[in-house]
């Protein structure tokens, strides 16, 4: 006998709806709507799977279709959400298209908070939130995560440090050397956060200040000079090897 199709189907389009979800009729409209209508050219019957940050992952199926709008029918719950790992990405914003794009990896590779830190070398100081925060969306719809990252307001380097938890581990990317990245973040397990500088770097002020910190440790990111986002993302990756959900 043929095995019987998965249901919802592996291809079945997947939303994110900033309400609680729960069982029973849902309308929505706006670009959602027209991604389902227009660009999966979504029908009657078809399913959708909408996520909520708050209760997990729902089924749904399309009731019925409007120009500018779609009913839903919300059916179940198909896994709350997700636990995320304990890791922080704290990073000084850059310039449009590459902190985008670091924004997309950070909520890939399963960061739990993305910190906007303004250094002396920072060139772009006021990112844009909503901009960031669409793009951590379009990422998590895409990856399967039902827990999107925070996004925190941007906040100056002295007083990140100065705030800085006592319980935290503080991995901050030294460009004049630290501890190979692997063996420090296994050597500290627990609540953690990356620090990645601006494309200059910290200056040597900022890397004394971030020293002086008892939970700071530096470390090194092989032998080539990265970019700043590159290098955020292969820390991240990093961690999420020694400490985070990959080791399972």
């Amino acid at each position: 006998m043929p095995a019987t199709p998965a249901w919802p189907p592996q291809s079945t389009p997947r939303l994110f709806v900033d309400a609680p979800l729960a069982a029973g009729p849902l309308r929505i409209d706006g670009p959602p709507a027209h991604y389902l209508a227009t660009v999966m050219r979504a029908k009657p019957g078809d399913p959708v799977k909408l996520f909520d940050d708050r209760t997990g992952e729902w089924l749904a199926t399309i009731a019925t279709t409007g120009k500018r709008d779609l009913m839903l029918d919300v059916v179940a719950l198909l896994r709350p959400r997700e636990p995320v790992p304990d890791l922080w990405l704290c990073a000084a914003p850059l310039k449009k298209g590459r902190v985008d794009w670091m924004a997309e990896k950070a909520c890939e590779l399963g960061v739990a908070r993305l910190v906007p830190v303004v250094t002396r070398r920072t060139v772009v100081d006021k990112p844009n939130g909503d901009r960031l925060r669409a793009h951590m969306i379009e990422a998590a719809e895409q990856c399967d995560r039902t827990a999107l990252p925070e996004l925190a307001d941007p906040v100056k380097l002295p007083a990140l440090l100065r705030d800085w938890p006592t319980d935290r581990a503080l991995f901050f990317a030294d460009e004049t050397g630290g501890l190979p990245a692997l063996d420090a973040m296994r050597a500290h397990p627990g609540p953690a956060a990356i620090l990645i500088g601006p494309e200059g770097g910290f200056d040597a002020d900022e890397r004394a200040a971030i020293r002086a910190v008892p939970q700071a440790v530096g470390i090194g990111l092989g032998p080539r000079i990265l970019r700043a986002d590159t290098a955020a993302a292969a820390a991240v990756a990093l961690w999420m090897a020694a400490a985070g959900d990959w080791r399972s």
